[in-house]
């Protein structure tokens, strides 16, 4: 069955691989997700629900092993503030439950921030808008596809 998300790419032209895994009914993080899939913690990517205080809400989307420097992401957005969304507002926000939230096709476009490391991997693996499902796509299709802005959002390890 395919998503909104995987529909949206279609209509694009966008060439992209459909991933499954096991989901469990409680949210799954980024890194056991990697490693149902196979993949690096690094390529499989997350998407945070963020309101900064002047500019309203963003997409911010970046690794899944590292977490979202929150200022970083007010500074790209001309924010002098910033802070991830109530998980009550995360559905209404973007028509997706928490664990299947994508900036692909999501009930309104709102802005997206994609974590520059993104830029240096082949493909980058995010939300099909569902809980088990992925799409792996090249970064550049991605911001493609969502209107991106690229900048170094991400904190932690690497």
């Amino acid at each position: 069955m395919k998503t909104n998300a995987a529909r949206a790419l279609d209509r694009l032209g966008v060439a992209y691989e459909w991933l499954e895994y096991p989901a469990d009914a409680a949210h799954e993080a980024a890194p056991a997700v990697a490693a149902k899939l196979g993949l690096a913690p690094s390529q499989v990517f997350k998407t945070l629900v963020v309101r900064g205080d002047r500019n309203g809400v963003v997409f911010a989307v970046l690794p899944g092993d590292r977490q979202l420097d929150l200022r970083a992401l007010a500074r790209v957005r001309g924010d002098r503030s910033a802070s991830t969304v109530a998980l009550a507002e995360v559905q209404p926000l973007t028509g997706y439950v928490r664990g299947g939230v994508t900036a692909l096709a999501a009930r309104r476009a709102w802005p997206v921030v994609l974590d520059a490391s993104a830029l240096d991997l082949q493909r980058i693996s995010v939300s099909a808008g569902q809980r088990g499902a992925q799409l792996l796509l090249a970064p550049a299709d991605f911001v493609r596809a969502t209107g991106a802005v690229t900048a170094p959002i991400a904190e932690g390890p690497r």
